[in-house]
């Protein structure tokens, strides 16, 4: 059996290789790809080998897969050959996995749809992070695609109003469609116009999205004493000039990181959910259609085309939001 993957073979280089899929242990499943969904500041970060990634090379990237199960181990009893699942594999025409990392996917929501299950879950974890409260302020940095389920999420946790931030006009009019109640252009008077906006000190949450490190302070300053500032995006390198006395101590804010590996492996607690929980969680979410995904997908590939996407990818155009690879 011929098989086809992507391979970053060193900063900035990327092709497809093929490969014999095996058959499955007793514990894996063999799965055909329908569709893989590109992380844009993720992969691009480790494409190009930025700061805080430690990429070494080759690497296959790629962790939001949508596939049908091809075939299965001895011991697998939960999954069927046919069924639909995702789960957290690289971009390739075939995944072998642990069956119990796979997550079937509810009837009738299309592969397109569910690719974003990972970023929603992503994005989920910093925003349970956050303990946000019914009625209190929350103001995104970053309308990606992180940034824009981040609102989304803040919206259904409670959050009054979910203000969206960012350069972009384009982005902020998807952020209103999606996921944000108010939005402002982050530009020199920003502070101003969010303590305007919200009558006080600034917002009682504060998710930084963005990953740049300039931001951080920007965080820091828009967040009303005593509030949180969740630090969302995985920041590119130091962050410079940041006045923790006047910013941080004396306000008395709380920091919070939120990577995603921070979350426990195999047991919930209050504000730190296991993946696979919240995967589940956002699988529930895209069929209720309690979030919407469709408007984020900019970009669609054919696999061959996919060194094509990462071009693109490195180029950074600021329009670039989901990109979508199908494998059929």
């Amino acid at each position: 059996m011929n098989g086809q993957r992507a391979v970053v073979t060193a900063a900035g280089q990327v092709e497809i290789e093929r490969f014999d899929p095996p058959p499955p242990p007793p514990r894996q499943v063999r799965l055909r790809a329908l569709t893989t969904l590109i992380s844009p500041g993720t992969e691009r970060a480790f494409f190009l080998n930025l700061d805080n990634t430690g990429a070494s090379y080759p690497f296959y990237p790629g962790y939001s897969f949508v596939g049908l199960v091809e075939a299965r181990g001895a011991a697998v009893t939960t999954l069927q050959v046919g069924d639909c699942v995702v789960c957290p594999a690289p971009h390739a025409s075939h995944a072998l996995v642990d069956a119990d990392v796979c997550l079937p996917v509810p009837a009738d929501l299309p592969p397109d749809e569910v690719a974003y299950f990972n970023l929603l879950a992503i994005a989920m974890q910093g925003v349970r992070k956050a303990r946000i409260e019914l009625g209190e302020s929350v103001a995104v940095l970053g309308a990606g695609i992180v940034g824009i389920l981040a609102m989304r999420l803040a919206q259904l946790s409670g959050g009054l109003p979910v203000i969206g931030i960012d350069l972009d006009a384009q982005r902020l009019a998807l952020a209103g469609r999606i996921g944000a109640d108010e939005i402002l252009v982050s530009d020199d008077g920003l502070l101003d116009e969010l303590r305007a906006m919200l009558s006080s000190s600034g917002a009682d949450v504060v998710i930084e999205a963005t990953g740049a490190p300039a931001l951080v302070m920007t965080a820091f300053q828009m967040a009303a004493e005593k509030g949180r500032v969740v630090l969302l995006g995985s920041t590119r390198g130091a962050s410079e000039r940041v006045n923790f006395y006047r910013d941080v101590h004396r306000k008395g804010l709380h920091i919070i990181g939120a990577h995603e590996i921070t979350r426990p492996r195999f047991e919930d607690s209050p504000g730190y959910w296991t993946q696979m929980r919240e995967q589940m969680i956002c699988l529930e979410l895209l069929a209720r259609r309690r979030v919407e995904v469709t408007p984020l997908t900019t970009h669609r590939y054919n696999w061959r085309e996919f060194p094509d996407a990462y071009a693109h990818l490195a180029d950074w155009d600021k329009h670039v939001l989901g990109i979508l690879v199908e494998w059929t």
